[in-house]
């Protein structure tokens, strides 16, 4: 079964990075957010690697940061590792400086290079789960297969819910 483009480009990129083993895979239901990936998957919300884009508000740059679905990304340790606040960019923003729309960015193949943040929390793991391009799209990997893959800075940056 063939995929979609833009989940085809990160299958592509997974292969060119040595991950092969890591197989794109459309669902049937939507895996826009964490909780939608986690039902449709079947594994818990935490087991989500989501990949939210943040934009440098002195610089302008993207930045990628991966955390665990159930966790929210402070921005105040983000703004310490970079130097800079940070402002949660538009659609347009995200698109352009990742080649995909909100609800399908994965961690690789992107437009253009990303500074790229783990949170910690993955690292817990044995399996866990990213978006592969699309609101659809989903491949399964390792949180050491993340951090090799992306070259990704492994930090303390998100928060879990508070209780």
């Amino acid at each position: 079964m063939s995929l979609p483009p833009s989940a085809q480009k990160v299958q592509d990129s997974l292969n060119a990075l040595g991950f092969g083993g890591c197989e794109v895979v459309e669902m049937p239901d939507t895996t826009r957010t964490s909780a939608e990936a986690a039902a449709a998957i079947g594994c818990t919300v935490a087991q989500i690697a989501k990949s939210l884009v943040f934009k440098g508000r002195q610089s302008g740059d993207p930045v990628l940061v991966i955390a665990s679905g159930t966790n929210r990304v402070d921005t105040k340790k983000l703004a310490a590792l970079l130097g800079e606040k940070t402002d949660k960019p538009d659609a347009d923003y995200v698109r352009e400086r990742t080649g995909y729309a909100i609800g399908g960015i994965p961690p690789v193949g992107h437009a253009s290079p990303l500074r790229t943040y783990i949170d910690r929390d993955l690292l817990q793991f044995e399996v866990i789960w990213a978006a592969a391009g699309t609101p659809h799209a989903v491949f399964r990997l390792t949180p050491d297969d993340l951090v090799r893959m992306t070259g990704g800075e492994v930090v303390e940056i998100a928060q879990p819910p508070s209780a």
